[in-house]
């Protein structure tokens, strides 16, 4: 509960941020008391897409793990505190130099925009102390296969575990540019940094980051959904396999988003654009998995012909629908990714506001709504209160609201970006009045859309606080679904962690080790102070 209630505080700050920042873009309002549109726009990025998402799935997995895997021990619990204080920590600090103005950088470790060395060392807190968090758990999971050996371990704690070793490895190359080229950079220790460099090493996670965000919606929509529906999970071994398969595939695909960036030799772009589609096969596995799953159980209830089974799901229940219609909008998000890693189409809409549609309909619609169909029951059987119907039906009305609020908004964005808008630009800076007029329309379209999506947070942490203080008292299930009594036994490799790692740390030195070299050995080192950077 500490981790929500901090992920939930980021989400009221970030949301009212985005709320002023589509407002400023509408041209229309302007911001009061000398506040920068950039400063504004950091806010948001960095409290919804790291500060909302890290703390939610770093709680969600100590649930998840202790509910599976048994209550973590005094050694595993300290962890987890010593990684939420120090996340905690970094978050102030990252805060305080971007409500000070020092570190408007658009929430990306990215050079040559520069802030203080107090940003950097935050976030790199809120790093270093999801490392420390992932640990606690993780070595849950382990403890556990050392008492039940030779037997498959919990689907959710495996799960869990598959996250936490993806974001090590990801947060590896993030590490690296922070400690030995911005820290020193912004401390003033050396005149300048290899741009290039850093940015390849910022994407070397920057991709691994929405995988992240997905994999706890993914670990709800295979875990949990089936439960709460009254059905079984279709394939505890197709399960496994698309997460071991999103763990190999999601670091060494980073340079789809430099395809624009001179300096790296075309091949290795062309091989990382492969591994990036690569990860179309687990998607395509999880939808086969989950709809299979549906399908089941409608017509276990009565459905009848090709679709009869639809009708019969609980589309009353928020704790389904909510996640539902997050995998719903997740169809077009998932088809806009396609365009953006594709050698080709990725010159039309690099760095436009398309881009930003595409993260709304991924991260802040398939990921945000999951979390808020598993906050109301998550959150009621923490706290030992009860999702009442009143609050059910709140939750389906926010629901639509936050669906709706993103459909008008998403799509504005995806259509200015295709006219060319740019992303991050605030209405002034867009080059003219003429052009400002042609995107006119598209922005008054994403304010409204933000004014709802505004509109959902508050029903939401309005049902988040009755929740917590003043629904009825009682018992909340936490929702575990088990395994179709059809399917086959998992086999044992899936679980073998060594052969995975092999795997993607080969593929990390294919997809990494000659760009780096090479913009390392071509690259004018001028008085960077460094002889390996």
């Amino acid at each position: 509960m500490a981790h929500i209630f901090v992920a939930f505080i980021a989400l009221f700050l970030g949301g009212t941020a985005g709320l002023l920042q589509v407002l400023v873009r509408s041209g229309h309002f302007e911001l009061p008391w000398g506040i920068g549109y950039y400063q504004v726009l950091t806010v948001h990025g960095v409290l919804l897409g790291l500060i909302l998402t890290t703390f939610f799935i770093m709680g969600f997995h100590i649930a998840g793990v202790s509910r599976t895997s048994g209550a973590l021990s005094s050694k595993q619990r300290l962890l987890c505190w010593i990684g939420f204080w120090s996340m905690t920590i970094g978050t102030a600090m990252a805060a305080a130099m971007v409500l000070l103005n020092e570190a408007s950088v658009l929430y990306t470790f990215y050079a040559p925009l520069q802030a203080h060395w107090i940003f950097y060392v935050g976030l790199a807190l809120v790093v270093v102390g999801s490392w420390i968090d992932g640990l606690g758990q993780s070595l849950r999971w382990i403890q556990w296969r050392k008492e039940n050996p030779h037997q498959t371990s919990p689907l959710l704690s495996f799960m869990a575990v598959c996250n936490n070793l993806m974001w090590f490895v990801a947060t590896i190359g993030l590490a690296i540019e922070v400690l030995f080229q911005l820290i020193p950079w912004s401390l003033g220790l050396v005149d300048r940094v290899n741009i290039l460099l850093s940015r390849t090493l910022f994407w070397s996670f920057g991709h691994a980051l929405v995988y992240f965000w997905l994999l706890p919606a993914y670990m709800v929509w295979y875990v949990v959904v089936p439960k709460v529906i009254g059905g079984k999970i279709f394939s505890d071994a197709l399960a496994r396999l698309s997460f071991m398969l999103f763990v190999i595939f999601s670091v060494p695909v980073g340079l789809h988003h430099q395809l624009t960036e001179p300096g790296i030799d075309g091949s290795w772009k062309f091989l990382q654009v492969v591994l990036t589609m690569m990860v179309v096969i687990p998607s395509l596995l999880t939808a086969f998995s989950l709809f299979a799953t549906f399908e089941m159980r409608g017509r276990e209830l009565g459905g009848k012909g090709v679709f009869g089974w639809l009708k019969k799901l609980p589309w009353g229940d928020a704790r389904f629908f909510a996640p539902f219609m997050g995998m719903l909008i997740f169809i077009p998000g998932g088809a806009g990714g396609i365009v953006n890693a594709s050698y080709q189409m990725n010159q039309l809409i690099h760095n436009t506001i398309w881009v930003t549609g595409h993260f709304h309909l991924t991260v802040a619609t398939a990921v945000v709504l999951t979390f808020f169909g598993a906050s109301y029951w998550l959150v009621p059987h923490l706290t030992g209160r009860t999702l009442t119907k009143q609050l059910n039906r709140l939750g389906i009305i926010q629901t639509i609201v936050w669906a709706v609020g993103m459909i008008i908004m998403s799509s504005a964005m995806h259509i200015e970006g295709l006219l060319g808008a740019p992303r991050r630009s605030a209405f002034s800076d867009y080059g003219g009045a003429e052009i400002a007029k042609t995107w006119a329309s598209y922005q008054v379209a994403q304010a409204v859309g933000g004014t709802l999506l505004f509109i959902g947070i508050i029903l939401f942490l309005y049902i988040f606080v009755k929740l917590c203080w003043f629904a009825p008292k009682g018992e909340q299930e936490f929702p575990i679904g088990t395994v179709a009594p059809h399917a086959q036994k998992t086999p044992a490799f899936l679980e073998n962690f060594k052969i995975w790692i092999v795997i993607l740390v080969a593929l990390i030195l294919i997809a990494y080790t000659f760009p780096i070299y090479d913009i390392i050995q071509n690259s004018p080192l001028g008085s960077i102070g460094y002889k390996l950077w």
